[in-house]
């Protein structure tokens, strides 16, 4: 399918969609729509503390969390109100790929580090706090993402190409090792 007939068939799908969302005729526009049952769920309570391993990159020691599950993942620093100064989380993922990070539900301003799957930084993007756009990796070749306060990697000289390695070894050795 060529370009035109993509940008058409999109078009056509978004009036629709947006079509279906105006009121019908002769309906207040002004109606209130139904708002989802709320409850006292986790759904809006930061996840506890997860488990923690020591990270190395340069000189540097950072007691990170590891996020490896899906719900995990998705949680991530949402609902949190701080993280310590040399503290962070580690996503870790079980396929190479492209990775995509936004800050819903997140006021904490972070800095994202986008990791091969040796542990090396390809990237480093600032996140802004409860900003919903995704901030996609260039590379797809993550494996990684680690999230730090915002500055954390300028003021600590940490920058794309250095090497973070876990108090067990590389990250290949500590998150995949054949067993």
């Amino acid at each position: 399918m060529n370009i035109q007939i993509r940008l058409s068939i999109a078009t056509t799908v978004l009036a629709i969609g947006i079509g279906c969302s105006q009121p019908p005729a002769g309906a207040a526009a002004n109606t209130p729509t139904k708002k989802p049952a709320t409850n006292n769920s986790s759904a809006s309570k930061a996840q506890p503390k997860l488990p923690t391993i020591k990270l190395w990159v340069g000189r540097h020691e950072i007691i990170s969390e590891i996020a490896d599950s899906e719900t995990e993942r998705q949680k991530g620093m949402m609902f949190r109100t701080n993280m310590g100064s040399m503290e962070g989380m580690l996503f870790v993922f079980q396929r190479v790929g492209q990775q995509a990070f936004w800050m819903r539900n997140t006021t904490v301003s972070l800095d994202v580090a986008y990791i091969d799957p040796d542990g090396k930084i390809r990237e480093i993007y600032p996140l802004e706090p409860l900003n919903e756009n995704t901030v996609p990796s260039k590379s797809f070749q993550i494996q990684y993402v680690l999230e730090m306060n915002q500055g954390w990697f300028e003021k600590n000289e940490v920058k794309p190409g250095m090497i973070i390695r876990t108090e067990k070894g590389s990250f290949r050795d500590t998150f995949f090792r054949r067993r």
